[in-house]
This record gives structure tokens, C-alpha cells and sequence, in this order.
């Protein structure tokens, strides 16, 4: 079932795009080129001259399994990420219980290897007490250590100075930030409430706050810069943080940040739309930022796009300001809204090639002979609508929902396997556990 012959594509890899022929074979890429004949055991598909990208690699989702399983599961969510051309993911720890101990990632590997359609690693958490864990840490374990500096789930904001410094002089492996300084937010919601009138959505810029953001990045980069650790920050939202990465390739950089596709679409004049749907963690900021933002992974300053999907009921979405969560569902139409925003062949380096090369993946991220066959197919001539009624992930809603996107996946193969058509998934092969092989050196 995965021995495909792929006719009359148009390849997008490594900034080219070109046509040619896809030999897969037991799961991987064996032949890229001219015509070539039919082997027993082999299916033609005729891609129609559309474009064959890479499986996209998502470094930052929330599948909320376990302890959250009335939101999503990492069945369904990985099922609306393959629907949307996202063949691998990385999931977060701040489930119930939360990733951190060896434990808690092995039960999480256990349940994706049981059901998810899509290749999959974990994060190990940081806390302000399980420094003996992360010094034990090693790639095939976890695929980096995740540092919520911000607000967090449970015990994972990590707030101890000493800790912190402790983490970045010894962590073994890559460490992934979450920067936002949590005094500073506390203190602008307090300031907010205290003005006497009643919150909405339009004040979270507010209270999760541009210098929130800034103050916490600075003191990430500070801390790799003074311990020599390795660095990738989660999703940019300002100008002003984008402008302290380097710009250029991601080869032989210690210090990465990454972006999510609804910073590049969404903005504050949203808000007033979209409420609390629109509401993440760190803030959806101001129309200039998000125009930086597409500037930034242009320059290389930002390295990688991705996510960050984190899904809620509708209900919860539906609570007062305050109590309703930050995090919005995103996997299923994030490539159709990063190609509205950027080129194909650089959605293409920072949602495949670079997260690949980041977190050391073996044979995945490209289109090279040898490689795991993770493959998407977008058809440009087609446009989709965003409708309630097509919507994968369990919380059954969309920030998307009434716009209609300008291309379509058509096809999505994982290890080779045709797991969507364009229309129905096929989940009778299951995805693989990643090899990350990113160390601290």
C-alpha cells in the first residue's frame, strides 16, 4: 500500500521548484526524476501538474492527551493535521499529568504510537524542581526541553532565577522558550481591572503586553548567550523581538525563533470580529507586527513557522474575557493560510526544511531519494471554503471559519501512505516516532 508512482508533479524543495516523477517505495522516496515504468505492486497517481512540497513539520502543538481528551486527542488532531498537509508534529507537555518525568513522554509516545496518523515526538517540561530529569535527558527521548517563562499549566511556570540559569548551563539537549514575563502581564491586568470597566478581548494586547514579550526574550537570549546553550524561542509576535535574531540560514545558528501562521494573519483590528477566538498566548499585537513578521522569515530572522494549535470548546471560547482560554485550533488550514502570506518555496524552508535541520530529523523535511516518503500535494487552482461541517479537530471550530482559502491539499502521504485523498482520511497505517538526534553541541 505505500508503492506509489507519483506522475507530473511540480517539486518544491531547497528554493527550486521543477517537474518530475516520485518512485516511492516501502515508505520512502526511491526515485525523483523522468518517466519511468510501472512496477508490480505499484499505484499511479497522477498529481496533474500540481505542487509536491515536503510533509510539513510542526514544532509547536497542543493535542491536550492526555488529561484534556474533552478538547482534542491525538487521534483527532492528528487527523486534521495530515488533512492539512502536516505530516509530523511536536507535542507540548502541559497535559494532565504534565511531560515531566520519563514516564508521563513514554505514556505519550505509547498513545501516539496507538493512534496518531501523523509522525509525532514530545517535549520534556521544565519546572522549578525537576532539574535531575532534564540533566538526564537524551534525543531519543524527548525532542528538546520545553521552558514555559510565561504563565503556564500546573507547576511549569518556571520563575526561580537560579533554576533558570541552572537549566540553560545544563539542559543537554535544545532548549524551547516560552517567553513572556509574567510580573509585567499580572501587573496590566490588575491596572486593567482596576479601571473599572468590564474586559474584553480587545484589551489582550494589553495585558499580554508587547514589553511582556520583549523583557522575557531578552532574558532567554542572555541566559544561551552566557551559558552557550542552545536556543529556540516559540512563537515571535513583535517587531521588536524579531529584530534581536540573526537573519540568514538556520545552519550553525545556537540561537532560533519561530512564528505562527495567525500572527501573519490575524491582527488587533480583529479582535472586535473574532473575541475570544482569536485570543492566544503570547497576544495577537498590531497590524505593523504582523508585516514584520512576514519580513523576518523572509530575512531569516525567524527560522521556522509553525502552529502552536491548542484547541478549546466552543463553550469555553464562548466564557467571559477572563475565564476564557488562550489557544486557538490551527492545524488543518495553517499551510493554505502561510502560502496567502509568504511563497510557496520559502513555506516550504521554514515549514519543512528548517524545523527538519533544527531538531536534526532523520530523512524527513525533504524531497530526496532515501527519504521517508512524507509527501503534500496542493492544487492552486482549486479554492476551499472553511466550513463548520468539514472541520477535523475535536473542538469542532475554526478563526478561519466564512474565509475561503486560496489553494486546496489534494493528497497527503505519510511514510507513504495515501492517509488523505483530498476528501477522506485513511488511518489503517499509522504514523512513526521521529528521530530527533538535536543535542546541546
Amino acid at each position: 500500500m505505500s508503492n506509489w508512482v507519483i506522475r507530473n508533479a511540480q517539486l518544491v524543495n531547497e528554493g527550486r521548484r521543477w517537474s518530475a516523477d516520485v518512485r516511492v517505495r516501502a515508505g520512502r522516496i526511491e526515485q525523483i526524476g523522468g518517466s519511468f515504468g510501472v512496477r508490480g505492486g505499484e499505484r499511479e497517481f497522477d498529481a496533474a501538474g500540481r505542487l509536491l512540497l515536503p510533509g510539513l513539520i510542526d514544532d509547536q502543538v497542543h493535542f491536550r492527551e492526555p488529561g484534556f481528551e474533552y478538547k482534542a486527542t491525538i487521534a483527532t488532531e492528528s487527523r486534521a493535521a495530515v488533512a492539512g498537509g502536516i505530516t509530523s508534529f511536536m507535542e507540548m507537555p502541559n497535559t494532565r499529568p504534565p511531560a515531566t518525568d520519563f514516564e508521563s513522554l513514554r505514556d505519550k509516545r505509547a498513545r501516539a504510537a496507538a493512534s496518531s496518523l501523523g509522525n509525532y515526538a514530545f517535549y520534556l517540561g521544565a519546572t522549578n524542581d525537576n532539574l535531575d530529569v532534564i540533566r538526564r535527558a537524551i534525543p531519543s527521548e524527548a525532542c528538546g526541553i520545553k521552558v514555559f517563562m510565561g504563565a503556564s499549566t500546573g507547576n511549569m511556570l518556571v520563575d526561580d532565577p537560579a533554576t533558570l540559569d541552572a537549566i540553560f548551563r545544563e539542559a543537554p539537549l535544545l532548549l524551547i522558550t516560552h517567553c513572556e514575563d509574567t510580573p509585567t502581564i499580572e501587573r496590566n491586568q490588575a491596572e486593567a481591572v482596576a479601571r473599572g470597566r468590564r474586559l474584553s478581548a480587545e484589551d489582550h494586547p494589553d495585558i499580554r503586553s508587547r514589553e511582556a514579550c520583549i523583557k522575557s526574550t531578552l532574558l532567554a537570549r542572555e541566559l544561551a548567550l552566557r551559558h552557550d546553550a542552545r536556543l529556540h524561542v516559540l512563537h515571535m509576535s513583535t517587531a521588536e523581538e524579531a529584530a534581536l535574531f540573526a537573519p540568514g540560514p538556520i545552519e550553525g545558528k545556537r540561537i532560533t525563533a519561530e512564528t505562527c501562521v495567525h500572527y501573519l494573519h490575524f491582527d488587533a483590528d480583529d479582535y472586535p470580529r473574532l473575541g475570544n477566538r482569536i485570543k492566544c498566548n503570547p497576544s495577537i499585537k498590531l497590524a505593523s507586527d504582523r508585516l514584520a513578521l512576514i519580513a523576518a522569515l523572509s530575512e531569516g530572522r525567524i527560522d521556522i513557522l509553525a502552529t502552536d494549535h491548542a484547541p478549546h470548546t466552543a463553550a469555553e471560547k464562548s466564557l467571559p474575557y477572563i475565564e476564557a482560554p488562550s489557544g486557538l485550533p490551527l492545524v488543518q488550514h495553517a499551510l493554505q493560510v502561510a502560502l496567502q502570506h509568504l511563497p510557496v518555496e520559502l513555506v516550504v524552508e521554514r515549514f519543512c526544511h528548517a524545523p527538519a535541520r533544527l531538531f536534526g530529523i532523520r530523512g524527513r523535511g525533504f524531497l530526496h531519494e532515501g527519504a521517508h516518503a512524507d509527501l503534500t500535494l496542493i492544487d492552486p487552482t482549486q479554492q476551499e471554503a472553511v466550513r463548520e461541517k468539514e472541520l477535523l479537530s475535536k473542538c469542532a471550530w475554526s478563526p478561519f471559519e466564512g474565509e475561503t482559502m486560496p489553494v486546496r491539499v489534494a493528497a497527503t502521504w505519510v511514510n507513504g501512505h495515501l492517509a488523505w485523498d483530498g476528501e477522506r482520511l485513511d488511518d489503517s497505517q499509522l504514523g512513526m516516532a521521529l528521530e530527533t538526534m538535536r543535542g546541546r553541541d
